[in-house]
């Protein structure tokens, strides 16, 4: 009986030996305790933190002055603008912008009337070539829609006030005797004058709208300002009227 209980005893062991080596029996699972690691980073999404950007920009502009019952020309105004911004960062891809501009415009006009000696053979005209400086100061909310690594697309909208410095119209007559005192006598300008020191309001009030693409510092951007406020003086009759609008394209570098 002894050999027997040893026999059954060895073929136990072995038995269970297999068994615990047998390749299809399911591992233990040991549990995932990292949950409770207080020392576990977690990635958190990346909180706001103010700051401020500054640029400095350089672009083409363009100006349109439009008239209605004033005798002076609609006229283009071509030039160059150069100044600095500063950004002020706002969550959710907003910012802040404002800044300062200095503007140096040139614009050439004809003015013609019908020669009061001889109508029917020649013209009177006034040849006006203006230039033009201006110091504009805009506000403007931007938001910026990120595209691929650096490549951002903004765009903007805003007010900003532009200050007339001075508008030199420097005129070339070519007026009869008769049709120079006419005109005089109807308070058109026949002499060369600055139109912001009695003519003309200095501060013109515009409404913009724009955008561009930002890569890394650098920035291409264009945008229409519109001429909210008359910048004449003096009306001479009710109707008189002159805004002046433009656009622009400009390049910008941040510090």
């Amino acid at each position: 009986m002894k050999k027997v209980g040893y026999i059954v005893l060895f073929l136990t062991i072995g038995v269970c030996s297999l068994w615990a080596d047998d390749p299809q029996k399911p591992g233990y699972q040991i549990a995932d305790n990292s949950f409770f690691d207080p020392t576990k980073k977690v990635n958190k999404e990346q909180e706001y933190t103010f700051s401020v950007d500054y640029r400095i920009e350089a672009g083409y502009v363009q100006h349109q002055q439009r008239t209605r019952g004033l005798n002076y020309p609609d006229m283009y105004l071509h030039g160059a603008r150069i100044g600095a911004t500063f950004t002020f960062n706002l969550p959710i891809h907003f910012s802040l912008q404002t800044g300062a501009f200095y503007t140096l415009l040139y614009g050439r006009n004809e003015q013609h009337w019908r020669s009061l000696d001889a109508p029917s053979v020649q013209e009177e005209y006034i040849r006006h070539r203006v230039l033009a400086h201006n110091l504009t100061i805009p506000v403007r909310v931007f938001y910026t829609i990120p595209l691929w690594k650096q490549l951002n697309l903004f765009f903007y909208t805003g007010p900003q006030l532009q200050i007339g410095l001075s508008q030199y119209d420097y005129m070339d007559k070519h007026l009869s005797a008769k049709a120079e005192t006419w005109l005089q006598s109807i308070n058109v300008p026949t002499e060369p004058y600055d139109r912001m020191a009695d003519e003309l309001i200095r501060a013109n009030i515009q409404y913009g709208v724009g955008g561009g693409l930002e890569w890394d510092r650098y920035r291409l951007q264009a945008g229409y300002d519109f001429g909210l406020n008359n910048l004449v003086r003096h009306k001479a009759v009710e109707n008189q009227h002159m805004w002046e609008w433009g656009w622009y394209v400009s390049f910008s570098y941040k510090f």
